[in-house]
């Protein structure tokens, strides 16, 4: 059984903070910051190679209308990370922190870029009244399918979770509106999960198994990130996986309170 990739520690316990656990609980990014690197990028980079490499089309899906939006998200990759401690951008390849060299295939825009970060990557296009789902790179989706989802507009994405009602989906969409360029916004969540694996896709209609034993929190810092020319949204998704042993024995605590 393979070792679970594991950050040693969760940045924010976002069920402590109202803020965060009231829904959409979104803050402003502090600065650039929204892509990360943490303890687990090399374990989490060689998973998302393993997936992209041996199952594409599980992971990987972008409508032909939206390939200007994942060409520029490509560019904007690149220009986050020139300046990040531990990459070197060449003019054909990228030398990642963790000594990993990748191509820059400009034909796959996504693919490209799901081999230089940590976060997965989504587009989201406003089509009429809605924001679509217009292309992702999804290596470590937790509890959802891309396939399912790839082309569907927000409402129809959220229609299985419990509290996306009218009224939330009203303020989602005010809020994607109201983006700016010049200001990424943010969110966690957090589940409690028994299972390590970070590749978790599951069909509509499928709950996930509830915890028995309670070993691990899963939790996802997601940015929200407006294209300047495109005008697509980018949802990026970073993936944080701990132990419960070791959250603060105050954030441990608090898991019960928040329902987790």
């Amino acid at each position: 059984m393979q070792q679970p990739i594991l950050q040693s520690r969760l940045p924010v316990a976002p069920w402590m903070d109202p803020r965060l656990w009231r829904l959409p609980g979104i803050l402003p990014v502090e600065g650039d910051d929204w892509l990360r690197v943490d303890d687990a990028f090399a374990g989490q980079m060689a998973e998302r190679e393993a997936r992209m490499r041996d199952a594409p089309g599980l992971v990987h899906g972008l409508l032909d209308s939206a390939r200007p939006a994942a060409e520029e998200l490509l560019d904007r990759v690149l220009g986050k990370i020139a300046g990040t401690e531990g990459y070197r951008v060449g003019v054909d390849e990228v030398l990642r922190p963790d000594g990993g060299l990748v191509a820059l295939d400009r034909g796959q825009p996504l693919l490209t870029a799901g081999r230089l970060v940590q976060e997965d990557l989504c587009l989201l296009e406003r089509t009429g009244d809605e924001h679509l789902l217009t292309g992702a790179i999804l290596c470590f989706p937790a509890s959802w399918t891309l396939a399912e989802k790839l082309g569907r507009p927000m409402t129809r994405i959220h229609a299985p979770v419990e509290h996306y009602d009218a009224d939330v989906a009203r303020r989602v969409q005010r809020l994607f509106d109201a983006i700016r360029p010049e200001q990424a916004l943010w969110r966690m969540n957090a589940l409690v999960y028994d299972d390590p694996a970070l590749f978790q896709p599951r069909p509509e209609g499928a709950r996930r198994p509830p915890p028995v034993a309670r070993l691990y929190l899963r939790s996802e810092r997601q940015c929200l990130l407006r294209l300047p020319v495109s005008r697509a949204v980018v949802f990026s998704i970073h993936t944080y996986l701990v132990r419960l042993e070791d959250l603060e024995p105050e954030a441990r605590a608090g898991l019960a309170a928040a329902g987790l």
